[in-house]
Formats: C-alpha cells, structure tokens, sequence
C-alpha cells in the first residue's frame, strides 16, 4: 500500500491541555503509532478564541502535526481521534509529495532556503531603464 503523508489540525481542549502540556505532544503520537504512522513533526501553533462554542468550550488549543501512515490506516486514526475526549475537532489533510519536506522542515523550526531559478532571463530593456534613473 501507498504511505502518504498527511498534515492535520487538532483543535484541543484547552483545559485538559493547560493540566498536562506534554501530554498533547504524546497523546498525539499514540494516535498516530497507535494506527501504525510515525510522526515527522509536532507542536503547538495557537491557543485562541473560537468562532463558535464546541462542546461548551469558547476557546481551543490547535495543535499542528505531520505524519507518514498508510492510507488505509486513515479511518482508523480518524475514529481513535473522535474517541479522544482532549480532542475537540481534527482535520487531516494528504499533504502533496513535492511540497511534504519543506512543510515538515517549516514546521520544525528549521530554515528552508527558497529554491533559486537560475534560468531567469532579464529583458535588456529593463535593466537599461533602472541604470538610466540611477
């Protein structure tokens, strides 16, 4: 079968979340291992205000990760995420091969260098109007 990687939002329980902070990191790795994926990047990215009240709760704690797992694995995170009581809402999105490690490395907190196109071509006419006006 195909391993994908997939990026997914969960929108925490921010008073489960305030108790155990490091708890968020490690429940989200059994949900992933737990449904057989491995985890290539985790952390918090907000706390915030809702748009409208889930389960009685007007803010959220959303927390960003990036795993690879197989694709048929996906119901079955999906159902061990519903079954979380800290976990509010998630959304798991298949994250474009081309795109995955720059995402991942964003995410990590590593510096990504922009690609350089050096097939760039300058019009003659354009670099002659920016010396005439220096």
């Amino acid at each position: 079968m195909a391993e994908n990687v997939y990026e997914t939002m969960f929108i925490l329980n921010p008073n489960a979340y305030a108790k155990n902070p490091s708890g968020a990191a490690s429940m989200v790795e059994d949900l992933v291992s737990g449904s057989g994926g491995k985890v290539l990047a985790s952390r918090l990215w907000n706390e915030q205000k809702l748009a409208y009240p889930i389960d009685g709760h007007r803010k959220g704690v959303y927390w960003l990760s990036y795993f690879s797992i197989d694709s048929v694995e996906m119901p079955k995170f999906n159902r061990a995420c519903q079954l979380q009581d800290i976990v509010l809402r998630h959304l798991a999105v298949n994250v474009d091969p081309r795109i995955a490690e720059t995402l991942i490395a964003v995410a990590k907190g590593e510096k990504v260098l922009a690609p350089v196109d050096i097939n760039v071509n300058v019009d003659d006419d354009e670099t002659s109007e920016v010396d005439d006006a220096t």
